[in-house]
């Protein structure tokens, strides 16, 4: 089993491999009981954001992990992958851009203190 660290880093390897554009880490531990983290990338196309996820998905199976859940596959312009301890978003630029979930976590997070 890997930890919670290794899985992050196995994520953003395998966004990496696959030149997944501007990928962030946003902990939300302490925001919510879902996930520990969210790796965020952007894709250049709905085709490159579904092979960025398939590459997570599958860097994860070989590392042992079975994802829990994958979104968003029909449209590729948001895909989800649920690996537990860690929830990757890979998502084309202007639907990132409109739904700023690196604000949306920062700002949950000083309304929380």
């Amino acid at each position: 089993m890997l930890t919670t660290d290794e899985l992050e880093q196995l994520a953003v390897g395998a966004l990496e491999e696959l030149k997944g554009n501007e990928i962030t880490v946003v902990n939300v531990s302490e925001m919510t009981d879902v996930t520990s983290r969210l790796v965020i990338a952007s894709g250049t196309s709905n085709r490159h954001v579904r092979s960025l996820a398939d590459q997570v998905a599958m860097a994860a199976k070989r590392a042992g992990i079975l994802p829990l859940g994958k979104e968003g596959d029909e449209s590729g312009e948001w895909v989800l992958v649920d690996l537990g301890d860690i929830v990757v978003h890979v998502m084309l630029p202007e639907t990132r851009d409109y739904y700023n979930l690196e604000k949306f976590w920062a700002d949950f997070s000083r309304e929380a203190e």
